[in-house]
């Protein structure tokens, strides 16, 4: 038999079952359970409704890559968008122009790394109306580079800068998770580029002409994607050098390499 205390609580949970009853209740409350019907309001959510992923963190997935070569660079990437285990975007642009001859490769959160490259563009052109002419590519990865890190607790941002000036020509920096900033003679990232560390090895030679860094680019990727869940659909390059950029697309049925 319930005292005057019993009694209390009972009368104060009544509302809140109420509110559950309700589609703005279940939104407000738990989001998670928004789909639920009113009637299984006050039950439990089971692990096979289907509905479970609402709740969850999303994981995120890509293959990107950027190669330099005597005279300028090559960057390339997959089209892949994945929430989880849902393809919410099988064709879109990761490469992403933050000046005339510089671009970067963004993995992780799409947000995330839209957010930061726009304010990495807005930045570059503010310096080049400031100093007329056009940023380096150094400049550029440093601007990243202290975006991500002074907010790597908030971001999930993997990203390639890569391009091409009159100082030092064809350039390529990685900036992994976290704000790390190294420059190198190629580099790769996302989850797909985990599967071809051995490929990149084996077939990377300093000194390679444009021809041959655009195969090891397409035929990288390409392992990437036969190997990688997150990673798929078509391959998106861009060739910098000092005559300009060129884009170049290769759809998912030309692929030099696909799965078994």
């Amino acid at each position: 038999r319930l005292g005057p205390e019993g009694a209390g609580l009972v009368a104060q949970s009544a509302p809140g079952a109420a509110a559950m009853s309700s589609f703005a209740g279940r939104e407000l409350l738990n989001p998670a359970n928004v789909m639920e019907a009113s009637y299984d309001a006050g039950t439990t959510l089971q692990q096979d409704n289907g509905l479970n992923f609402l709740g969850k963190e999303v994981d995120t997935g890509t293959t990107i890559m950027a190669v330099q070569y005597d005279g300028g660079v090559i960057v390339g990437a997959d089209s892949r968008v994945s929430t989880g285990v849902y393809i919410s975007n099988r064709a879109s642009d990761k490469i992403t122009a933050v000046d005339d001859r510089i671009y970067c490769c963004r993995s992780g959160s799409a947000a995330d790394t839209q957010a930061v490259s726009d304010y990495v563009r807005y930045f570059l052109d503010q310096h080049r109306m400031e100093y007329g002419q056009p940023p380096k590519v150094a400049t550029a990865a440093n601007l990243f580079q202290m975006l991500c890190y002074q907010n790597k607790n908030m971001l999930t941002a993997g990203i390639i800068v890569a391009g091409w000036d009159k100082e030092k020509g064809g350039q390529v920096f990685a900036l992994p998770i976290g704000g790390a900033l190294m420059e190198r003679e190629y580099a790769t990232g996302g989850s797909g580029s985990t599967y071809i560390y051995g490929f990149c090895d084996a077939f990377f030679k300093p000194g390679m002409t444009k021809q041959q860094c655009e195969d090891f680019v397409t035929k990288g990727l390409c392992h990437a994607m036969a190997r990688d869940g997150s990673s798929g659909g078509i391959i998106r390059m861009a060739i910098i050098d000092e005559s300009g950029v060129e884009r170049k697309f290769i759809a998912g049925d030309k692929l030099p390499y696909g799965p078994l």
